[in-house]
């Protein structure tokens, strides 16, 4: 049994009354492993042949896989067949109900389980901006949002009061993943336990209130913010939901799609009535983590936001080498209309300016120019369907994993760079002579 502080003990036996028991013995019991299906990559298929999977209830492409399987150690994830996510998180962006074209912000979006998720419900339109104020952390959203072949999403590094100034009221949808004091993840993460306290969970509340404020200022009337931790405090949750309802009168708070345990009053609150429509995941209750959201909807009059959208910087002569290696390579077409000195992305037409922000990822980086040729980016690899590439090699489980240690491949067909593809999955480039297959796969992901 883990050693929990007693503070937290008390305050749950105080919360929960008759469930208290049920709750503690659920610390007893292992953690659930669970995964979500890239449906940009793939409609799963191969994924559940692949391993022993079991459905989420509420969310129909989340499965719970045996620990044992280690599907995070496959080549199927490594090409982006699915997101290693806790279950009870994939119930937060199901209520954000994004659809297709829709301009997103997840505003604390490390290390990208969320952000893949709303990339997946747009479906590569409209435009996703993913931030995350550590530098580090940003960096892994980065990559996973490569993994995953998103091709209309912008990673930045800010605070969220910094977009707050930059982003006046353009967006359809927030998502709020707030930083919290990570009580829910006590059991799957033990570690957090060590760092938790009265005075964190005070501090918490606080820079939630302040990112609220900031979310807010972005979203466009009528529009929708989900707000979710990790943890059971009443204080990171009703009585943010309270405070942030008391101040903005303009919202109300939103049914759930699928309904778990209502949230709790607060005594001497003024929207008591509302918080019950917050939700909590409880882990003796729910196949899953402990997790708290609240449906946040703007219900004002419209009002009209401009706003400067980015600007092309690219050369003539950029596009031009780029296209005729789209010609020669592809059968489709992607738009490179932005460069940052010889590497070319394409980004969807709808963004923002994103001058002197810190841009980790500008949309889909579909490779560089190296002495007058184009070399292509991993990233456009992953983005791509095995049908939208002009020559392909299907690699079997044995040379999948060859391909990702870095080994050329014997392959006798046309010359030219070929699209490496694993069980429907595009896994990277390789460059072909005739009769080896050279690859490209990044040395920094080779394992």
């Amino acid at each position: 049994m883990l050693d929990l502080p007693k503070e937290f003990l008390s305050r749950m036996e105080n919360m929960l009354g008759d469930g208290y028991d049920g709750f503690i013995k659920s610390y007893a019991k292992e953690s659930l492993r669970t995964l979500r299906i890239n449906t940009l990559k793939t409609d799963g298929e191969a994924v559940k042949k692949a391993f022993s999977l079991t459905p989420v209830d509420w969310r129909k492409d989340g499965y719970y896989y045996d620990e044992e399987q280690r599907p995070g150690k496959s080549a199927m994830h490594e090409f982006g067949a699915f997101y290693i996510q806790e279950a009870s998180a994939m119930a937060v962006v199901e209520n954000l109900d994004v659809k297709e074209g829709d301009i997103v912000l997840d505003l604390c979006a490390a290390p990208g389980g969320k952000s893949t998720q709303i990339a997946c419900a747009l479906n590569s339109t409209g435009l996703l901006i993913s931030n995350e104020i550590i530098s580090s952390r940003a960096k892994i959203l980065s990559q996973n949002v490569e993994r995953c072949g998103v091709r209309n999403c912008v990673v930045i590094n800010e605070s969220p009061k910094t977009l707050s100034q930059r982003f006046c009221g353009i967006f359809d949808k927030i998502l709020v993943d707030a930083p919290c004091s990570g009580e829910g993840m006590f059991r799957k993460n033990p570690s957090a336990i060590e760092e938790w306290s009265i005075d964190n969970v005070r501090l918490c509340k606080e820079r939630q209130l302040d990112i609220l404020d900031d979310a807010v200022k972005m979203l466009k009337s009528g529009g929708r913010i989900v707000y979710s931790t990790c943890t059971f405090s009443k204080q990171e949750n009703e009585e943010v939901i309270d405070e942030f309802l008391s101040k903005y009168p303009h919202f109300e708070v939103a049914p759930a799609k699928y309904q778990f345990c209502n949230g709790f009053a607060i005594d001497g609150g003024l929207h008591n009535d509302s918080l019950a429509l917050t939700q909590r995941i409880f882990p003796h209750k729910f196949d899953g983590e402990g997790h708290f959201f609240a449906v946040l909807q703007d219900v004002s009059e419209e009002r009209k936001i401009k706003y400067s959208l980015q600007c092309s910087k690219i050369s003539q002569s950029q596009i031009k080498i780029f296209n005729d290696w789209q010609k020669e390579n592809l059968n489709t077409e992607f738009v490179a209309n932005l460069a940052f000195g010889n590497s070319l992305y394409s980004i969807p037409d709808c963004v923002p300016s994103l001058d002197k922000l810190k841009v980790e990822r500008a949309g889909l980086h579909l490779g560089s120019i190296i002495k007058d040729r184009f070399e292509p980016s991993h990233s456009l690899a992953l983005a791509l369907k095995p049908q939208q590439a002009k020559r392909t090699i299907q690699l079997n489980e044995k040379d999948a994993l060859k391909f990702i240690g870095g080994e050329a491949l014997p392959f006798f067909g046309e010359k030219g760079w070929t699209l490496a593809v694993y069980e429907g999955l595009t896994a990277g480039w390789c460059k072909c002579d005739g009769n080896y297959a050279k690859n490209h796969y990044p040395k920094g992901l080779r394992k």
